[in-house]
């Protein structure tokens, strides 16, 4: 069965996730009103102001605004009553072992459960483990409803444009004929479509952010080896990414890797296995190495300085350019490290303009974050950063050591200021 007109649509959750799947799905021609118990977001988002910075996206909003698409109310009945199809976009945290919290969806679909119409489908956009259909349809208790699989595959700071253009679009139904209903909605979009069963496509979201943990942590065992070898790891990653088989995404090393998903996945990804009584020693070898690289970063500052009363310039906040997003940031990880050592930290980021995190202190421009520092660590690949002059910079820090763990800087230009410069991957 396909969508032959725009179809009524509830979206459960204003986060990042759920406020791309609205406006996009709005801007896609369908109807849709997102709900969220946060009154105070819900009220912005209703003027058109986005609680986040996510490129492209408040623009996406005020269309669907504009054009009466799209709406948001506080209340989760009032976005489901009458709509053919409610997605799920609600946090789904890690417990301490790892494993995956679904309190919050199975609440919310406890909530919705009795307002929603005969046939209607529900749709999982959260990341959800094997299974997590089946959590939802429990919670439901409406045997009249259809509980379809949809994980997301969006990166933060291009997800509007990861939704319009997918690499694929992946959904998982027991009844195919209703996984095809929800492959309707994206009939406008060029991408491939794969249907197949729930745990098939819960599963492929874990695996796919996997894959990449596994990537990025190669590239920084590379990088390293570079170090003690004296190879350039940036020639090295050229090299063996020209292989087609092998492809240069997630492939450039970095202080580790980060952020709201892929520490989150990998790790139900190994709690999935152990609870399935399988060793998969290859995923803990990649948290493993990732937790070393932010040792290694730490010990390339003390190397220079000693960490105890020292202060250092932290360069990004962020767990990557183009969000403000902290969440399991490689850089606050970094200043945790370095506080706990004794050091002071004075940080700066083009969109992080808060961080509530012991010891580190935020300014407003990179300079005054390098005024009287000792050291200075480029943590998040803004950029503007690669502009900074460091002549300027040499005139303000106490003492001229750079640690660039994004191989940003122009290291000739910065060893020609009297810098001390050590990149990763770089002799």
């Amino acid at each position: 069965m396909r969508v032959s007109e725009p179809a009524r649509i509830g979206v459960i959750g204003a986060g990042y996730v759920g406020l791309t799947t609205g406006a996009c799905l709005a801007q896609m021609g369908h109807r849709v009103v997102c709900a969220d118990i946060d009154e105070a977001r819900i009220a912005q988002l209703g003027k058109g102001r986005v609680p986040f910075h996510e490129e492209g996206l408040a623009e996406v909003i005020r269309r669907g605004l504009d054009s009466r698409r799209l709406s948001f109310k506080t209340r989760s009945a009032s976005a489901v009553v009458g709509a053919g199809f409610v997605f799920l976009c609600v946090p789904t945290p890690s417990r301490a072992d790892g494993s995956v919290d679904l309190d919050y969806v199975a609440a919310a679909a406890e909530q919705i459960g009795p307002h929603l119409e005969p046939g209607t489908v529900v749709v999982t956009k959260s990341t959800v483990p094997v299974g997590g259909a089946s959590v939802v349809s429990e919670a439901l208790d409406r045997p009249d409803v259809t509980v379809v699989a949809n994980p997301e595959f969006l990166r933060e700071g291009t997800a509007v444009a990861d939704f319009l253009n997918p690499d694929r679009v992946v959904i998982g139904a027991r009844d195919l004929d209703q996984g095809w209903r929800v492959a309707a909605l994206y009939e406008s979009l060029d991408a491939p479509i794969l249907v197949t069963d729930p745990a098939t496509a819960e599963l492929t979201k874990y695996a796919a952010n996997a894959f990449l943990a596994l990537k990025l942590s190669f590239a920084n065992s590379v990088a390293t080896l570079c170090e003690i070898l004296g190879a350039d790891t940036d020639t090295v990653i050229e090299g063996i990414s020209l292989d087609p088989r092998i492809g240069a995404e997630y492939l450039r090393p970095g202080p580790g890797w980060g952020g709201s998903c892929l520490p989150k996945d990998t790790r139900a990804l190994m709690s999935l296995a152990v609870s399935a009584g399988y060793d998969f020693s290859l995923l803990e070898s990649a948290l493993a190495q990732n937790d070393d690289q932010f040792d290694r970063v730490v010990a390339k500052v003390a190397s220079k300085v000693a960490l105890d009363g020292a202060r250092i310039a932290l360069l990004g906040l962020a767990f990557k350019a183009g969000t403000d997003d902290i969440r399991a940031s490689p850089a606050l990880e970094i200043a945790r490290r370095l506080v706990a050592s004794g050091a002071r930290v004075r940080a700066y980021d083009p969109v992080v303009t808060n961080c509530e995190e012991p010891g580190v202190i935020v300014v407003g421009d990179p300079y005054t974050a390098g005024r009287d520092a000792q050291a200075l660590v480029v943590a998040t690949e803004w950029p503007e950063l690669a502009s900074l002059d460091p002549a300027r910079m040499a005139e303000v820090m106490a003492e001229r050591h750079v640690i660039d763990t994004r191989n940003l800087f122009d290291h000739q230009a910065w060893s020609s200021r009297g810098f001390t410069y050590q990149g990763t991957g770089r002799a």
